[in-house]
């Protein structure tokens, strides 16, 4: 039998299965630490006795006399009560998941919209979707209690101890620089009212032109370019919300902007080239009302107005641009990174 190169590091594998279940304290690492340093001296106090390295296998049954890394998570935390300490720490898990991960995003991005359009008072609804997201909330948080409750007081949690083994327990990553919850939530809450406003554009102009709507309207070519601009838009959201429920795909958030990326370029571009074969009497990204048409003073500022918007989305194309090869290279890396730790793990499967 060949002797494994580091039989320590299945020890690592377990102190991070062990940290999965461990509640987020400022004690964590401590009691990490110390199971650590007792594991390594029951290996090395056997490798003084046998008088050679331990292997893999007797290794693992070292970590099994320990125990399961979630039921050791729930020793070394606090002693809880309605919910004993084999089942607590998934208790903790599933209710976050259904409150704050499911109900929460339900009724602040489907409910209250919903309720919004059927009411039209931005008062009552978001009254009536506090207050059904908190019934809501309260009821779930009860059923999933009182499932735990009874699993706890049944013979069914007993067998989790016994069927799990150490040599299964997946490798220690190297920590690599994810994507944040926190700003995922928040690029998801901005591109769901992104899209409401656009679709809410044709109808209220005065949410992109305010007080001086009363004389400014959108040029036609906005309408050729509506769609797209909306499509883009329920990309964004759809990126958003496939990176907050995937974050297993590593690969997708630099994929999928790399695509949005290219798409508002080329819409940047066509929408550009557009203008540019229009008849300069007929160019115009913005018009005048029929009651301002014969204003002087309104011509000037109409004249301001699609000049300037012309630079802004001519400096827009220009940093989606550079944009474009800064997400490409980001991909092209992430690709090669993947590749290299392919052969990797395909070397860790055969030994």
């Amino acid at each position: 039998m060949s002797k494994p190169a580091n039989t320590l590091e299945l020890v690592d594998r377990y102190l991070h299965a062990v940290r999965f279940w461990l509640p987020k304290t400022q004690r964590q690492e401590e009691m990490l630490a110390e199971l650590g340093d007792d594991l390594r001296s029951q290996i090395e106090e056997r490798e003084s006795e046998l008088g050679r390295r331990l292997d893999n296998h007797e290794v693992s049954d070292i970590l099994k006399r320990c125990g399961a890394p979630m039921v050791v998570a729930t020793r070394l935390a606090p002693n809880k009560y309605l919910i004993g300490p084999p089942l607590y720490p998934i208790y903790t898990f599933v209710l976050k998941m259904v409150l704050f991960w499911i109900l929460v995003p339900v009724f602040v991005f489907i409910v209250g919209p919903s309720l919004l359009a059927g009411s039209g008072s931005w008062g009552a609804a978001i009254g009536t979707t506090l207050a059904a997201l908190w019934n809501g909330l309260f009821i779930a948080a009860g059923i999933i209690t009182l499932v735990f409750a009874i699993i706890e007081r049944t013979p069914a949690q007993a067998a989790i101890a016994c069927k799990w083994d150490p040599l299964s327990l997946p490798p220690v990553k190297k920590p690599e620089k994810k994507t944040s919850l926190v700003h995922v939530v928040c690029e998801l809450a901005f591109n769901w009212f992104g899209l409401i406003w656009l679709l809410l554009l044709p109808h209220y102009p005065a949410l992109i032109f305010g007080p001086a709507a009363a004389f400014l309207t959108a040029g036609p070519i906005w309408h050729r370019f509506y769609v797209p601009i909306v499509a883009c838009s329920v990309f964004a959201l759809l990126r958003s919300g496939f990176t907050l429920a995937k974050p297993q795909w590593t690969w997708f958030p630099s994929l999928s902007q790399l695509l949005q990326t290219l798409f508002l370029t080329i819409l940047l571009a066509s929408l550009l080239n557009a203008v540019g074969q229009m008849p300069y009497s007929q160019w115009s990204l913005v018009t005048l009302t029929d009651a301002a048409r014969n204003s002087a003073q309104y011509i000037r500022v109409a004249a301001i107005v699609n000049v300037s918007v012309l630079i802004g989305l001519a400096g827009c194309w220009l940093g989606f641009g550079i944009a474009l090869v800064v997400h490409t290279w980001q991909f092209l890396k992430h690709v090669r990174k993947g590749a290299r730790q392919q052969p990797q793990a395909r070397f860790l499967e055969v030994h």
